[in-house]
C-alpha cells in the first residue's frame, strides 16, 4: 500500500506511538505514486512509475534523540523500527538545543489535491512527449524534456496527541529545444497542482520560438543593463535571498538582515516600496501543506510589505531563547505584481536585455546575498520596445537585495518551482535597472 487513507494512516501511527517506551515519540508517514517520462533527441528515453511509502520514527529520552526509518509495516517491522530509534537515542549525546514534541494542533486543510492530476496515465505522459517532439521534428529542431507527476500524502502524529493528514498532487514539466547546429536554444518550464492548467502543445511553442530566435547570437559588452527577467530567472535569485530571513542568522550577524551594531532589520525598509511578499498555505495558486517540518501550523504571514521587512523565521529553539513566538515555517512565497506580461515589459523598454533563465547560481557573500551565475536558453537584446537580436549569454554578479531596490516595474506573477528552493513561488516578470553582467559565456 502506498497511498493510505486518513483512517489507515492514523491507525498505523497510533500503533507505532504505543510501541514506544521513550519519553516521547514522533512518527511521520509519507507515501507517493510518482510517474515520469523523459525524452531526448526527439525520442522517449525513459518512463516509469515509482511507488513508495516511508515511516520515520523519532524518539527522545530526555535530550537524547534517535531516528529510524522503514518502508515495511507489518507488526514485526514496526516493532523493529521503534526499538532501533530507541537504541540510537540511548547512544546519542544530549542535544543542548533539544525541543520537546509539540502539543495537539489544529490544522486547516488546504486545497493541495486535484483528482485530475492523480488520474494521469502513462498514455497522458506519452502524449506530452509526442506534443513536444512532433513540432520540433517538423521544424528540424531537437527537443529534450522531462514531465513528472505525483499523488502523495503526508501524515504526522506524536505521543502528545497531535495528528495531521493531507493528500496533495503536483505536475512538473521542463523542456529544452535546440537548433540542429546547436547555436540556438530555447527553454520552458511549468509547475502545476492541477494538470488541467497545463497544455504541452502551447508550452512547447515558447521553447521553439526562443530556439529559433536565439541562433547566431551576437556578443554584447558586459556591464550594467536594464533587464527584463522572466519569472523563472527571477525565482532562481530570490530563492537564495530567502535563506537570509532566518532570525538566528540575522541575530548572530550572518545575514543581510543583520542590523549594524546588533539585532535585526525587522520593521526597516530594505527594498523598493513596490516589493511586497507574503506566504499563505491556502493560496489558490500555490497551496501547500498546512504544517511545517516541526508540525507547527502554517499561517498567512506577511514577509515584506512595501519594502519593509515584517518577518523572520524563528526556530522553536531560537524563539524560546529570544522570547519570541515560533510559527510554522513558510511553505510558499507569493510576490505581489501587476497585470502585465513579460512582453508588455519588453515593449516599455528603450534599451535592455531579456533573460529567459538564470542557471548555476552560487553564493559569493551571504551578508550581502551577492550571487554569481549564468544566463541561458534565450538571452536577447531589447531596443525601442522590440527584441532586436539574440545575444551571447552572460555571467552575472548581482544581489537580489540590490536588484529589488532597482525596480522599474513588475508584471503578473506566475507559479514557479525552483530547483534550489523548498518553496512553491508566485513570482512576476521583473523590469530592473543596472543589473550587473561581468563577462560573456559561449554556452547557449
Amino acid at each position: 500500500m502506498t497511498i493510505f487513507t486518513e483512517q489507515e494512516a492514523k491507525a498505523l501511527l497510533d500503533k507505532v506511538i504505543k510501541l514506544s517506551k521513550a519519553d516521547e515519540c514522533i512518527a511521520t508517514l509519507e507515501g507517493a505514486i510518482d510517474g515520469n517520462v523523459r525524452f531526448a533527441r526527439n525520442s522517449v528515453s525513459t518512463s516509469g512509475i515509482v511507488s513508495n511509502c516511508d515511516l520515520a520514527v523519532q524518539v527522545a529520552f530526555g535530550k537524547r534523540v534517535g531516528t529510524a526509518t522503514i518502508n515495511k509495516f507489518d507488526d514485526a517491522s514496526l516493532e523493529r523500527v521503534v526499538r532501533r530509534a530507541e537504541e540510537l537515542a540511548r547512544l546519542a549525546p544530549e542535544n543542548p538545543e533539544f525541543m520537546p514534541a509539540i502539543g495537539k494542533q489544529a490544522y486547516t486543510p488546504t486545497s493541495t489535491f486535484v483528482q485530475a492530476t492523480a488520474d494521469i496515465t502513462p498514455d497522458y505522459r506519452a502524449q506530452v512527449s509526442a506534443d513536444c517532439i512532433a513540432p520540433c521534428k517538423k521544424d528540424k529542431l531537437t527537443a529534450a524534456g522531462f514531465f513528472s507527476d505525483g499523488q502523495r500524502f503526508s501524515a504526522i502524529a506524536n505521543s502528545k496527541g497531535n495528528f495531521g493528514y493531507q493528500k496533495y498532487t503536483v505536475a512538473d514539466f521542463t523542456c529544452t529545444v535546440r537548433t540542429d547546429d546547436g547555436k540556438g536554444s530555447g527553454w520552458v518550464a511549468r509547475n502545476v497542482a492541477d494538470v488541467k492548467q497545463f497544455d504541452a502543445r502551447s508550452e512547447i511553442q515558447i521553447a521553439i520560438e526562443k530556439a529559433k530566435r536565439s541562433s547566431e547570437a551576437k556578443a554584447l559588452e558586459p556591464g550594467k543593463y536594464t533587464v527584463v527577467l522572466e519569472p523563472a530567472a527571477s525565482a532562481g535569485l530570490i530563492s537564495f535571498m530567502m535563506v537570509g530571513f532566518d532570525a538566528r542568522q540575522a541575530d548572530e550577524g550572518r545575514s543581510f538582515l543583520t542590523k549594524k551594531g546588533g539585532g535585526n532589520k525587522v520593521g526597516e525598509k530594505v527594498f523598493d516600496e513596490r516589493v511586497t511578499m507574503y506566504a499563505d498555505p491556502a493560496d489558490a495558486n500555490a497551496a501547500v501543506l498546512p504544517w511545517d517540518e516541526d508540525g507547527l501550523p502554517r499561517e498567512r504571514t506577511p514577509i515584506v510589505t512595501k519594502g519593509v521587512v515584517d518577518y523572520l523565521q524563528y526556530s522553536r529553539y531560537w524563539a524560546k531563547k529570544q522570547g519570541k513566538k515560533s510559527v510554522g515555517a513558510v511553505g510558499n512565497l507569493i510576490m505581489v505584481g501587476g497585470d502585465k506580461s513579460t512582453m508588455d515589459l519588453v515593449k516599455s523598454t528603450k534599451k535592455g536585455v531579456l533573460v529567459t533563465r538564470t542557471w548555476y547560481i552560487r553564493m559569493v557573500d551571504p551578508q550581502t546575498v551577492l550571487l554569481t551565475g549564468l544566463t541561458r536558453d534565450g538571452t536577447f537584446y531589447i531596443e525601442n520596445g522590440e527584441i532586436k537580436y539574440p545575444i551571447k549569454n552572460f555571467r552575472f554578479n548581482e544581489s537580489p537585495v540590490i536588484m529589488l531596490n532597482n525596480v522599474e516595474e513588475f508584471g503578473k506573477p506566475v507559479r514557479v518551482a525552483d530547483d534550489e528552493s523548498p518553496f512553491i513561488m508566485m513570482v512576476p516578470p521583473m523590469k530592473l535597472r543596472e543589473f550587473t553582467f561581468t563577462s560573456l559565456s559561449d554556452a547557449v
